[in-house]
């Protein structure tokens, strides 16, 4: 299994699509950086957030989810408050290989002022747009700006294919668009 490089990754976007939209370069004045890295693809969170609650004392249940667990949010920045965490997705669609791995981190900038992201593998031939969970770890309001970078993607390749895929499997998260809550 080897990490794959901006070359790689860029190749891959062009040809079969696997980001979308792509920037072939990273974009940093004046925004916290996205786009295609030396070895990663730092991406974008959307303008769609759903900020957790706990107006009706509910329990969080991922076998019986709330929807009354958050409010629906949509704006340029979206606050997070204190020791709370907020739903959001991608502004990029993604379209996983069928011998790639990948790892979500959240991106240094935001992880410095206690803001963690936290995204689970895109599996081989997962594909949709990622629903991100960003943790506002401080007992202070947070701010998270739309449509910037909020995490990098790393790229495993491996040298064989696996045997089930996502895609094979019909996992319950495929093709998702927009932010997704937990499913049973």
């Amino acid at each position: 299994m080897s990490i794959k490089s901006d070359r790689w990754i860029t190749k891959m976007a062009r040809e079969t699509k696997m980001i979308e939209p792509f920037e072939e370069r990273q974009v940093r004045k004046g925004v916290i950086s996205y786009g295609v890295s030396s070895y990663g693809y730092d991406v974008r969170v959307s303008d769609e957030y759903k900020i957790f609650t706990n107006v009706n004392s509910t329990v969080i249940d991922p076998k019986k989810f709330d929807s009354n667990s958050f409010v629906n949010f949509k704006g340029d920045v979206c606050i997070v408050p204190p020791n709370s965490f907020a739903l959001a997705h991608t502004v990029e669609y993604f379209r996983i290989p069928r011998n790639v791995l990948t790892v979500c981190l959240g991106k240094s900038t935001y992880a410095r002022c206690g803001i963690i992201v936290n995204v689970t593998p895109f599996e081989p031939e997962w594909e949709g747009i990622v629903t991100l969970e960003i943790s506002n770890t401080t007992p202070l309001p947070a701010k998270i700006y739309s449509n910037e970078g909020i995490a990098q993607v790393l790229f495993f390749e491996s040298d064989e294919q696996c045997e089930v895929s996502y895609k094979d499997k019909q996992g319950k998260y495929l093709a998702q668009t927009g932010v997704t809550l937990p499913r049973m």
